[in-house]
């Protein structure tokens, strides 16, 4: 499957979610995630949903890392329009979130994180092949910010669908997963 065709295919498929769907696949992806054995996490790198694009929610994920690991350090991105590229944002309670024109949520105010700071990077997706290659929405943002991570930062992505068998298009600048979390399944790579 190409990318270009993977982009309409699972935009169409996620807008046909019921909201009762989507929140009994949110508690199955929490459990999933959850059953991950992950080492000691001191920080993550996690975005905030489009809900009009019916994204997956973190939220829950991040509670749950939050409870287990006391002390976790979390970023969001913002993007830097003049060198169009995603940054690294340490947020705390006090950071206040704004929509940014692409309708995407920004903390507003916080400290620059560096990429080589983040242990886990929870990364949206609209589909993934068995090689763990993910489809975004086709900018490249999240592949140019995944290449900085430290090599031993786990990239999980989050995913109401299965895997695609194979994503035919991918290149050089395609990053590929660590693992990707389903309502059903854990696949890792």
């Amino acid at each position: 499957m190409l990318k270009s065709e993977a982009r309409k295919l699972y935009r169409q498929k996620r807008a046909a979610i019921t909201p009762r769907e989507q929140r009994i696949w949110d508690d199955l992806l929490l459990i999933q995630f959850q059953q991950l054995s992950l080492p000691p996490v001191r920080s993550v790198f996690s975005y905030a949903a489009i809900e009009n694009r019916k994204e997956i929610s973190p939220d829950a994920i991040i509670g749950y890392l939050e409870f287990s690991n006391p002390g976790l350090k979390i970023a969001y991105p913002v993007y830097d329009h003049s060198i169009a590229a995603m940054k690294a944002v340490w947020v705390n309670d006090a950071t206040f979130f704004v929509v940014n024109p692409q309708g995407i949520s920004e903390p507003e105010n916080g400290i620059p994180a560096a990429p080589g700071e983040l242990d886990i990077i929870l990364v949206p997706l609209l589909c993934f092949d068995k090689a763990g290659y993910r489809v975004g929405y086709g900018k490249g943002v999240y592949d140019k910010f995944l290449k900085n991570v430290r090599p031993d930062a786990l990239k999980i992505g989050l995913s109401y669908f299965e895997a695609v068998a194979n994503i035919e298009d991918t290149n050089e600048f395609d990053v590929s997963l660590n693992y990707c979390i389903t309502p059903h399944r854990i696949y890792e790579f």
